[in-house]
């Protein structure tokens, strides 16, 4: 499975962005797909996740800002990012998960919210 991912950039507080991640390869078992970050000097955290059947979970610190969804005739999943903050500023990976497989990356995307 490859995982492409792009839409990151730089934008004020209070904006939008919206993240995407293209899947190729064989990607047809795939579990669950998401989005994790990485801030300066931070670990790396789960930001949202959708699972095959759609369910999806969200980092407290996200929720009501951020939402996830899937085209699955894409195959890509999609990051809509609303009411930005200057903390949201990280690198974003997306990642799919697979059954008996580790997670399967994406390209980091940098996110920079200025203030």
């Amino acid at each position: 499975v490859q995982l492409q991912a792009c839409g990151g950039g730089l934008v004020q507080a209070g904006g939008s962005l919206r993240l995407s991640c293209a899947a190729s390869g064989s990607s047809f078992d795939i579990n669950s797909r998401g989005w994790y970050r990485q801030a300066p000097g931070k670990q790396r955290e789960l930001v949202a996740a959708i699972s095959s059947g759609g369910s999806t979970n969200y980092a407290d610190s996200v929720k009501g800002r951020f939402a996830i969804t899937a085209d699955n005739a894409k195959n890509t999943v999609y990051l809509q990012m609303s009411s930005l903050k200057p903390e949201d500023t990280a690198v974003y990976y997306c990642y799919a998960n697979l059954p008996g497989r580790p997670l399967y990356w994406g390209q980091g995307t940098q996110l920079t919210v200025s203030s």
